[in-house]
């Protein structure tokens, strides 16, 4: 089994910063691209940014600038810095990454389950 656990969320005021961590763990080959996602409230799922294995990136334009996504592919680990947060960044930020696992030996997208950002005064 692939598990990926996010943490970091919680409650900021508007302007500040969190750093949010996902950790991969289990039955793991390989990871290849792996992404933070979020969903706010009556929202679909949208991508927040994304890295690769080898380590481009790209970000939704609602948040360049402000987002940095950063991994450590020895440690199976991925980080989300936000700065300048926003009321509208406010959302259950979710995991993924494409898996390539001994159990089965085939490539799959994992997700954790998230973790919850407020952004408010």
């Amino acid at each position: 089994q692939v598990q990926l656990v996010e943490s970091g969320g919680g409650l900021v005021q508007p302007g500040g910063s969190l750093r949010l961590s996902c950790a991969a763990s289990g039955s793991i080959i390989r990871i290849n691209a792996m992404g933070w996602y979020r969903q706010a409230p009556g929202k679909e799922r949208e991508l927040v940014a994304a890295i690769t294995r080898g380590g481009s990136t790209n970000y939704a334009d609602s948040v360049k600038g402000r987002f940095t996504i950063s991994r450590d592919n020895a440690k199976n680990t991925m980080s989300l810095q936000m700065n300048n947060l926003k009321p509208e960044d406010t959302a259950v930020y979710y995991c993924e990454g494409s898996v390539l696992s001994s159990t089965y030996f085939q490539w799959a997208d994992y997700w954790g389950k998230g973790t919850l950002v407020t952004v408010s005064s």
